[in-house]
């Protein structure tokens, strides 16, 4: 396959059943786990190094009326158990959001940051890409509450205070998870974005969905909704020596 600046060609999506039953481990998808257990999800036909470069941080092209079926989600959230944790503790946990009244005081929490945080921001450099985000935050903040799902990843115990070595060791029991989750929805075409901003609202957050505050840590609020399309292409970004060091900094 030809490449562009170190990144697979991206070839536009086509949908393809699950292959045939090739003796996956207990616990995986029914779509991995043979084509007489598959349901819902229809899997995109992307290679590997094209779902890990095309799956974008989604929030203007969400398809806020179309349902997501549990058992989709069911899917993704089985393939993210499958990420490492830290000493076998699999001390994770996605709290999965559906309920009309939950999301819509989830998405005021949520408004109530996103909104002073774009003003303070203001004009950036960045030109017409960074304008272009910025957008599709104003627009992600108008609509969350009308994203069908809100996911929450979690991870037991707090880590205020604690030091670096263990805080790594902590976010790293779920933010892997997490992005698991992010690309097992990007092939079966759903859209989703890491977000942090209802963090500020943490405990509230937990007293509306009955999170145990003290002792358990949200990291984020990822939105989930089938796209509108699935063509996705890679992001820009800057070159490979901009983020590398070999052997010292």
């Amino acid at each position: 396959m030809a490449t562009t600046e170190g990144i697979a060609r991206h070839v536009p999506p086509r949908a393809r059943p699950p292959g045939p039953d090739v003796g996956t481990p207990q616990n995986l998808p029914s779509s991995c786990s043979g084509a007489g257990a598959y349901a819902r999800a229809v899997l995109l036909d992307l290679t590997p190094d094209e779902l890990l470069s095309t799956t974008r941080a989604v929030r203007r092209r969400l398809d806020l009326t179309r349902p997501v079926e549990r058992e989709v989600l069911e899917e993704c959230l089985r393939l993210a158990q499958q990420a490492p944790t830290a000493s076998y503790a699999q001390n994770w946990h996605f709290v999965v959001v559906t309920d009309a009244e939950k999301r819509r005081a989830l998405g005021e929490l949520w408004r109530g940051v996103a909104y002073p945080y774009l003003q303070r921001r203001g004009p950036r450099g960045g030109g017409a890409q960074a304008e272009r985000i910025g957008d599709a935050v104003v627009h992600l903040a108008e609509h969350i509450q009308e994203v069908p799902v809100h996911v929450i990843p979690c991870v037991e115990g707090r880590v205020e205070g604690k030091p670096n070595a263990l805080v790594a060791s902590r976010l790293g029991s779920i933010i892997p998870a997490a992005w698991s989750f992010m690309l097992a929805a990007r092939s079966r075409g759903l859209g989703t974005a890491w977000t942090t901003f209802h963090l500020m609202h943490e405990r509230e957050a937990a007293e509306l969905l009955g999170i145990p505050y003290d002792d358990v840590t949200q990291v984020a609020l990822i939105p989930v909704a089938y796209t509108i399309g699935t063509d996705f292409k890679p992001g820009k970004r800057k070159p490979l020596d901009t983020m590398v060091h070999w052997d010292a900094w």
